[in-house]
């Protein structure tokens, strides 16, 4: 059986509905890194190749990584002129000092091991180079609420929770401002800064249920529930939240910004 935890299986809807929109924190965090022309940058996490397209479009010498197969192989298909490789944040395939900035969009809280992630990625960086992260920091609202009770009524508590911990052990600790820094400072990265953002996107109702199937809770319900359950349950799905919410859907969320310099 495939692991619900990878992103094989998810790496096409991923692309169409989220790449699109995760491009501008991309692009954000490239500035506040002061990224430009010329640097050698890595994109750990780069799932679909969103921020190392994004640094690439910028005249960088861009490379990305991930675990995912699944995920580089869509990379590769709509972005063919970056440079990507199967690795772990925690086993970087570079010399020490390779590249002037490496950055990670949403990637820090999917670190079981943070400290030995973080050391690998500063390892790779040059002296006086940037490392930076995005990393989700927005609580509960109206559609996360919504979709945890509809997946809560299928999926029981007991059998959930813990296993979303174990996919993104880090969640929670990182959507703090303090605790990004202090991740940070304790990697020994100095001039440490975060700044906080807020981004609102527009969806489908499908588009936005589609891309729900991509985070853990609804790749470990699809798992639970099998192909029948699923399609019964989205069914579900959809009928509720076009009771409640408009079609097209706006989401608003708020990310930190976060980098830091190897001295």
């Amino acid at each position: 059986m495939d692991d619900w935890r990878s992103y094989d299986d998810v790496a096409l809807t991923y692309e169409r509905v989220h790449a699109p929109r995760f491009a501008e924190p991309a692009r954000d965090l490239l500035a506040l890194a002061g990224v430009h022309a010329g640097q050698r940058v890595l994109d750990v996490g780069t799932g679909t190749g969103v921020a190392a397209e994004a640094a690439h479009d910028l005249g960088v010498d861009a490379f990305g990584v991930d675990a995912s197969l699944g995920m580089l192989q869509m990379a590769h298909a709509v972005h063919p002129d970056l440079r990507l490789a199967a690795a772990e944040a925690i086993d970087l395939p570079f010399r020490d000092g390779a590249f002037d900035a490496v950055v990670g969009t949403f990637v820090l809280a999917h670190f079981a091991k943070v400290d030995t992630a973080l050391y690998d990625i500063v390892r790779v960086t040059k002296t006086g180079g940037t490392v930076g992260f995005t990393s989700w920091a927005d609580g509960r609202d109206a559609f996360s609420d919504t979709w945890l009770e509809l997946v809560t009524d299928v999926v029981p508590k007991e059998l959930l929770e813990p296993s979303i911990a174990k996919a993104i052990p880090n969640h929670d600790r990182f959507s703090k401002r303090q605790e990004v820094e202090q991740a940070l400072h304790d990697a020994g990265l100095r001039h440490v800064r975060t700044e906080p953002a807020r981004y609102e996107w527009s969806y489908s109702l499908d588009d936005y249920l589609d891309g729900l199937e991509v985070w853990a809770v609804g790749r470990f319900a699809k798992e639970m529930l099998g192909d029948a359950g699923w399609s019964s349950f989205r069914e579900r799905a959809r009928k509720v939240f076009a009771d409640r919410f408009p079609d097209p859907l706006h989401d608003r969320r708020d990310v930190l910004l976060a980098i830091g310099i190897k001295e």
